[in-house]
């Protein structure tokens, strides 16, 4: 079981990425600009009223759609999407329902997608 705590450890260990001072989510520094790899999903509640931070679920960037839809394919407990995020390539993720190793893999996945390559490079994740 993940939670917003563990987020945070695993992102900021992820060279070159920052938290934003305005709501939790992370972006990693890639030619001078902040390229989001996970931030906290804002649920729409109420039809035209502003939308509502869930700490307990997560979106995180993916490769692409093809990726996004073997997410989604592989455990609707865990993984899952709503029309604000049709044909982006992020996913929702219940946090409860992974574990820390798992919360790794998807956030290095998300940050390798958006750091400059020669970063990753560079730093070997």
């Amino acid at each position: 079981m993940a939670d917003q705590d563990d987020v945070r450890r695993i992102a900021l260990s992820l060279p070159e990425t920052v938290e934003s001072d305005e709501r939790f989510a992370f972006s990693v520094l890639n030619k001078g600009k902040e390229k989001g790899i996970a931030w906290v999903w804002l649920e729409r509640v109420e039809p035209k009223k502003p939308r509502v931070p869930r700490p307990d679920v997560l979106a995180v960037r993916v490769a692409n759609q093809g990726a996004k839809e073997e997410l989604l394919a592989s455990d609707r407990d865990k993984f899952f999407t709503e029309p604000h995020y049709n044909g982006f390539p992020a996913v929702l993720i219940r946090l409860p329902e992974v574990d820390q190793d798992e919360l790794r893999e998807l956030l290095t996945d998300a940050w390798r997608c958006q750091a400059p390559r020669a970063l990753v490079k560079e730093s070997g994740i």
